[in-house]
């Protein structure tokens, strides 16, 4: 459906990146579809803010850049599009990873590959990754190879599944930390210890309530 430039489709984790594709959409001469495929959970997110500057000024931006890494330190870039992006910041910033910079790709159709090549292009000796929630063999890592072949070193994404999620929360919370961990490159146990110590924590808690 979205060959030919028929629809667009983004996935946007600012509130004002999302208002400026609203408003592009009406300054347009022509009219296509617009498909936001944000959830409605980014709502509930304290990271999920745009200063009243990035209202006033500006333009809808179909690629984001980081803003925290060192680009001449810079070894590994995270690829990402939607909500999973909050989670890699977090990480990002607790652990000081300049080392590493996580790119947004705000919009997924039309595919914006001049925009993307010009952030890329910043970190030329890095090894480029594509970061899911998603199953292997969901999401967005098949549409992004026919793009991207050659640039992509791999995906980071939960292992291929029948099912788009687990049902169980748990399940997911786990699966969503051990994402956040590979994608950072630190060690399977690390993430049991982590888990553990958030685990304990809910349950000291709920006895004192």
């Amino acid at each position: 459906m979205a060959a030919e430039n028929n629809i667009v489709v983004a996935n946007i984790t600012t509130p004002a990146n999302f208002f400026h594709a609203l408003r592009r959409q009406l300054t347009w001469s022509f009219r296509k579809p617009l498909v936001v495929m944000s959830p409605k959970s980014m709502l509930r997110n304290p990271l999920c803010v745009s200063p009243i500057e990035d209202f006033t000024s500006g333009r809808f931006q179909e690629v984001l850049g980081d803003g925290f890494a060192e680009a001449k330190k810079v070894k590994k870039v995270l690829l990402c599009s939607g909500k999973v992006y909050y989670d890699l910041l977090e990480e990002q910033r607790q652990a000081d990873r300049k080392d590493v910079a996580i790119v947004r790709l705000e919009q997924l159709h039309p595919f914006p590959k001049k925009q993307l090549d010009a952030e890329l292009a910043k970190y030329p000796k890095a090894k480029i990754y594509w970061v899911q929630e998603e199953p292997e063999n969901m999401g967005y890592w098949n549409y992004l190879l026919r793009f991207m072949r050659r640039e992509l070193e791999d995906v980071v994404a939960r292992k291929p599944s029948a099912s788009p999620a687990t049902g169980y929360n748990k399940v997911h919370v786990k699966e969503q930390k051990e994402i956040v961990a590979r994608a950072f490159d630190k060690p399977r146990e690390a993430v049991a210890e982590q888990q553990i110590k958030s685990e304990t924590k809910a349950a000291e808690k709920a006895i004192t309530d």
